[in-house]
């Protein structure tokens, strides 16, 4: 069998089928409360019966492929990128590879082929398609490979204005310009004019991600859990002092390699701003992990939704289970507006006094994450976690 890093973790017993894997992106603001509990995970999840050939998976409305708004926010994302391309502030020093032509065939042993990659088995399913691992036949590595079929990805609104193709297009550009030890690298990035293939090649991170194994009632123990938030945390101040927040934050994202280390994946609903002001319109992607200003259906600051979401990863690795959950999607949004931080009282005070900053509710007060990096309870033993310099600061400082 494949490893675990895309593998779902088994929350049902946490009432939560709904908030890991096969999630389809908010359409809406949590503001228009409608729904039952069956309403809440069958909106949620992708349909089963809706797969092509391949086994993806695709929900959503279907629109006209020339939306003229996916245009102009892709173009947008691309503008900002290139812009800090032109200057210097890409941070990686070997660029994605592209290519153009997709060849399809198999291997003397009848394995399937995309190009050099010889397919091993699916490893997971995701918003828009799904993760299959793969084997290079030129350096033997395994690589995950996100495969969508194009035709689908124009057809599904995310947004009033935005389809799946332009998350999907906004997250490869993100990640050309991203190169950090705690985020998932992207590799290569194969899409063939003449067919409805795209793929996206990432590095494989073997290891479980950061809750697998931890099961409903129990957590990872503080001395984990610190290990895996100073990576978190890490890969996180990267993304937000380039200006990009990440918008869905939650252990499915978060995977675990075989040496222990957290890296940050699927940047399918981030956004790249061009200074400090990160209002947000659009919805978040995942309820349990939604700020409450982000509940309210108003305007909302993107670094610190994506705080809060890393305070209910805490919560999440230390307790093993959700601080704020319903029976339905109105009851979970009503309580992370609404109900009070609960922790046990035998807690140990600075992780408490860690996750009520994390998790308070007024973002205007809620704890930085560079307060975080400084947190007496995440410095621990082993110090304050280093500065990262990367390429495009160095140049920069230089």
């Amino acid at each position: 069998m494949c490893g675990g890093a895309f593998c779902i973790l088994n929350l049902t017993e946490m009432d939560c089928c709904g908030c890991f894997g096969f999630l389809r992106k908010p359409r809406r603001f949590p503001i228009s409360f409608r729904g039952s509990g069956n309403r809440f995970s069958q909106e949620l999840l992708l349909p089963d019966n809706i797969e092509d050939a391949d086994g993806i998976s695709y929900s959503g409305d279907s629109i006209n492929a020339t939306d003229s708004g996916m245009h102009r926010s892709v173009k947008r994302s691309e503008e900002i990128l290139l812009s800090r391309a032109q200057n210097g502030l890409i941070c990686r020093e070997v660029p994605v590879k592209e290519t153009w032509k997709v060849k399809l065939s198999e291997d003397e042993n009848g394995n399937k082929m995309v190009n050099e990659y010889v397919r091993e088995c699916k490893i997971g399913s995701g918003s828009y398609g799904k993760v299959v691992l793969y084997r290079s036949i030129k350096d033997g590595r395994q690589y995950a490979i996100k495969v969508f079929h194009k035709s689908h990805l124009v057809k599904l609104r995310v947004a009033p204005s935005e389809t799946a193709m332009t998350d999907v297009l906004r997250e490869v550009s993100i990640m050309k310009m991203l190169d950090h030890p705690n985020i998932v690298n992207l590799i290569e990035v194969i899409d063939d004019p003449n067919t409805d293939h795209f793929y996206m090649v990432l590095e494989y991170v073997e290891g479980k991600w950061v809750c697998e194994g931890s099961g409903p009632a129990s957590g990872l123990g503080e001395s984990t859990s610190r290990r895996y938030l100073r990576d978190i945390v890490a890969g996180l101040v990267y993304l937000h002092s380039h200006k990009i927040v990440h918008g869905d934050i939650k252990p499915d994202n978060l995977l675990v390699t075989s040496d222990g280390k957290v890296k940050i994946g699927d940047f399918s609903v981030s956004q790249v701003f061009e200074d400090d002001n990160d209002v947000l319109r659009r919805s978040p992607g995942t309820p349990v992990f939604t700020a409450p200003e982000c509940c309210l259906g108003l305007t909302y600051h993107g670094k610190a939704a994506d705080t809060w979401a890393v305070g209910v990863t805490l919560y999440c690795m230390v307790l093993g289970q959700y601080p704020f959950l319903g029976d339905t999607l109105q009851d979970t949004y009503d309580k992370i507006v609404n109900n009070p931080l609960v922790v046990p009282d035998d807690m140990n005070p600075p992780l408490k006094n860690l996750l009520e900053g994390l998790l308070c509710k007024d973002p205007n007060h809620r704890i930085t994450l560079n307060a975080v990096a400084e947190h007496p309870w995440v410095i621990g033993e082993e110090g304050p976690i280093p500065e990262y310099l990367c390429q495009c600061r160095r140049k920069s400082s230089s």
